[in-house]
């Protein structure tokens, strides 16, 4: 028997390296943690953002946030703004947006804002982000959320980033082999069950047969564990996200000192939407899209459209949206693409790996049968998978565009049923803390209210107008709303001076 239990980490990427990195920091030395990585397989870099929880993570990982930013050409991102989801642009160029900011609305301790902006007349209320906090207009007015010397991690503002996905695995495999993980490069050739089922151990070409007590599989989409070894079925949820490929390109500024966006530009098209990132050197920009409602040559003409030149290299990226039910199966986990992917948008592939790693680390058994934690562990994964799925929806769901991809999007057989409830409550109050389960949820309440009411959803509070009393009160704390924002966008420096004195510092030897 081993001295301690070992983890292998099968694959390398984001997925392999944050789950290796997050278990050797979480155990210190206690086990043994293991990552084969191939070095003919490249990186799938899908949105190249994160959501705010990477800062907890970083932080955790001991990464210095400047060092971060610098090796993982990363920037500011404090939100996703929609362009044209509601509606498509009308012919005289007027376009609907709305913006879905990462900081929470204001609250006090007498209660929220929200009712007394929904019972406000709803043809001249300012748009319920730039109603409800400053970061609507610092982020439009492209400033970064903090200030230059502000502590690691730390701002007035929440935020999380954008960033090169195959330069943020360097950064994070340097920090996991810092922190002891062993670190081999080889094929995996093949894989050997147990009588039981389990994996007995993985064969490669450079290190022989490699036998551990827990096997993480990170292997993307080619799932060479969960999925070919051991068989486990992936639940497409294809009848409620339809969206199954995406065309990528980076373009470069046309100058050095081209404003960066600070925030993810989504821009619906006819079947799908177009995400704009804003990276120090260059914009990240690809194309959602149905395969079911166009193919690939007008996606590739939609792109070309969007970008106004065809001076680009584009990759696509085929994938099927859904997920492992069973992601936790014997003495093997999955953990990233090899687990499920759903969509580019909001980012939910590094939040669900962040999941995921957490808790295999505080579940994991020290002693004892490997798979004692898994029954637990895939109903937590799993319910968390439908109620980001039940998110996503709601983004497409409340559309009025007349394509047949978002017609089909609306239809209620493709809208979850736990989804269409909430929806029909939200016709009479706004969307609660208490409509939610925090350990099994990616996004709070208040994530919810963005998406509602960028998209005009109509919560009706006419007839308890008489609940909601303090209107004099409430109207003077959006003033001061608005009175802090302007003062923000003042006060807060430009977010490419901010990357660009951190980068900067870099010369200095800072």
């Amino acid at each position: 028997m081993r001295e301690k239990r070992e983890i292998l980490v099968v694959g390398g990427g984001t997925a392999g390296w944050l789950t290796a990195a997050y278990l050797a920091r979480f155990f210190e030395g206690r086990i043994t943690v293991t990552l084969l990585e191939s070095p003919d397989i490249g990186i799938i870099g899908v949105g190249e953002g994160a959501f705010p929880t990477i800062r907890s993570t970083l932080k955790f990982l001991g990464i210095d946030e400047t060092r971060f930013i610098r090796e993982a050409s990363a920037t500011f991102k404090q939100g996703i703004r929609f362009n044209d989801w509601l509606h498509a642009p009308s012919p005289d160029g007027t376009r609907h947006q709305y913006l879905h900011p990462f900081e929470a609305p204001f609250y006090t301790e007498g209660g929220s804002l929200v009712p007394y902006w929904l019972l406000q007349d709803a043809d001249s209320r300012p748009p319920f982000a730039a109603a409800m906090t400053i970061q609507n207009r610092v982020a439009e007015a492209r400033r970064a959320p903090k200030r230059p010397g502000e502590g690691d991690y730390a701002g007035p503002l929440n935020y999380a980033y954008h960033f090169d996905a195959a330069r943020l695995a360097q950064v994070i495999e340097a920090r996991a082999v810092e922190l002891g993980v062993r670190h081999l490069r080889g094929l995996l050739t093949g894989v050997d069950l147990a009588a039981d089922g389990s994996i007995a151990g993985i064969r490669t070409d450079a290190h022989g047969t490699l036998e551990a007590d827990l096997y993480i599989d990170c292997s993307g989409f080619r799932a060479e564990l969960i999925g070919k070894a051991l068989g486990v079925p992936f639940k497409s949820v294809k009848h409620q996200l339809f969206t199954d490929r995406a065309l990528a390109c980076k373009i470069p500024y046309d100058r050095p000192d081209t404003p960066i966006e600070s925030f993810t530009i989504a821009t619906a098209h006819e079947a799908g939407w177009t995400w704009d990132i804003g990276l120090e050197g260059a914009r990240g920009i690809g194309c959602v899209y149905s395969s079911a409602h166009i193919g690939d040559d007008r996606a590739a003409e939609i792109l070309r459209r969007y970008i106004g030149h065809d001076d680009y290299t584009a990759r696509i990226i085929p994938f099927e949206p859904g997920y492992r039910e069973r992601q936790w199966v014997g003495n093997c986990v999955a953990v990233g693409l090899s687990g499920g992917f759903l969509e580019p948008l909001e980012s939910t592939g590094v939040v669900l790996i962040e999941a995921a790693v957490g808790m295999i680390a505080e579940l994991f058994p020290h002693s004892g049968p490997a798979d004692a934690p898994a029954a637990r562990f895939n109903r937590l994964i799993a319910a968390r998978y439908e109620n980001i799925i039940n998110f996503l929806k709601l983004h497409y769901c409340l559309s009025r565009r007349p394509e047949p991809f978002w017609r089909d999007n609306a239809d209620p057989a493709s809208i979850p049923e736990p989804l269409q409830e909430l929806l029909r409550q939200w016709r009479h109050r706004p969307p609660s803390r208490f409509d939610f389960l925090l350990d099994l949820e990616s996004f709070a309440f208040f994530n919810y209210q963005y998406i509602l009411y960028g998209m005009e959803f109509p919560t009706d509070l006419s007839a308890s107008r008489g609940d909601f009393p303090n209107v004099e009160a409430a109207e003077k704390l959006f003033a001061r709303i608005r009175n802090f924002s302007e003062q923000a966008t003042q006060d807060l420096p430009s977010h490419r001076a901010l990357i660009r004195e951190i980068n900067q510092g870099a010369s200095r030897g800072a």
